[in-house]
């Protein structure tokens, strides 16, 4: 299993050197991947009365696709978004975005898609809130056509490509799509479509249910359940790197490909305070041993 951290988006501030700081200890620590979720923009509550999102107009997001052009530099982790909000962007963009970073990576880049849940952000972008859904089906289809296929044509619904193509096409043909599930449709679109998913509920019951609804929803549509990949998440928190430890193993068992530590709503004030979190979490797992 592969363990990486989630990149503390919203705590780790503007100042670029901490960026790199960050992505190269979390390197030298033995940690495989970096996972970055994403928000354009971010709604003013003084606007929006009685706005109850999680994030709003002060909380800082690094845009995930820009800064791994930087990350990319700089470390030879695998980089992953998780996710991306798919149908808030123009989908041919994102492929170019996508396939640059995936040269740019020499092919260690998975790209995490979901539906977001901030109408703010899709009218500002200019996209439409209510037929998200029905759209990301359609995009994921063009995506992996736009990045295998030197000429491009292609006729739906909500999309449309005459005649062209990207160049250069990315290292991954195609770049693996990894959908962020939460619902039982969601857990039905990720068996259908995807080549690996992060479930946003614990191992346990829950984690049963919509593990075998992705399953089913994948031999129903022809494919391997088996060649699904599955990324759990862990939190740094009370109990320390023992609890951590104990939450890994429990993905582990429920047949997690992956796992990503966040350190994030920790209490850490500082960079070096995340990066102390990782290193004690990295010892714990006895990282640097296993690679």
């Amino acid at each position: 299993m592969n363990i990486g951290v989630v990149f503390p988006q919203t705590e780790i501030g503007a100042d670029a050197g901490a960026v790199r700081a960050y992505a190269q200890r979390v390197e030298e620590l033995g940690y495989s991947h970096v996972l970055a979720y994403d928000h354009v923009l971010g709604a003013d509550p003084a606007v929006h009365e009685g706005w109850s999102g999680p994030y709003d107009l002060r909380t800082a997001f690094h845009e995930p696709l820009v800064l791994y052009g930087y990350l990319a530099a700089i470390t030879s982790l695998e980089l992953v978004t998780g996710i991306i909000i798919l149908p808030q962007r123009q989908t041919a963009l994102v492929a170019k975005q996508a396939a640059e970073v995936d040269l740019l990576t020499g092919g260690k880049f998975r790209l995490g898609v979901g539906l977001g849940w901030n109408a703010v952000e899709y009218e500002a972008l200019g996209k439409s809130f209510s037929d998200r859904g029905r759209r990301i089906t359609e995009q994921v289809t063009l995506l992996r056509q736009l990045w295998t296929e030197e000429s491009v044509t292609f006729a739906g619904r909500y999309e449309t490509v005459t005649g062209a193509g990207l160049c250069p096409l990315p290292a991954q043909r195609p770049i693996p799509i990894w959908f962020g599930a939460q619902s039982e449709r969601a857990y039905a679109r990720a068996g259908q479509l995807a080549d690996g998913w992060f479930p946003q509920v614990p191992p346990g019951h829950k984690l049963d249910e919509a593990r075998a609804i992705v399953e089913q929803s994948a031999a129903a549509a022809g494919r391997d359940p088996a060649r699904i990949g599955m990324e759990g998440r862990v939190g740094w928190g009370e109990g320390g790197a023992e609890k951590l430890v104990e939450n890994v193993g429990r993905w582990r068992a429920a047949g997690a490909s992956h796992v990503s530590v966040n350190t994030m709503s920790a209490g850490l004030r500082s960079v070096d305070d995340h990066l102390a979190a990782l290193a004690a979490a990295a010892e714990a797992l006895e990282l640097r041993a296993a690679s």
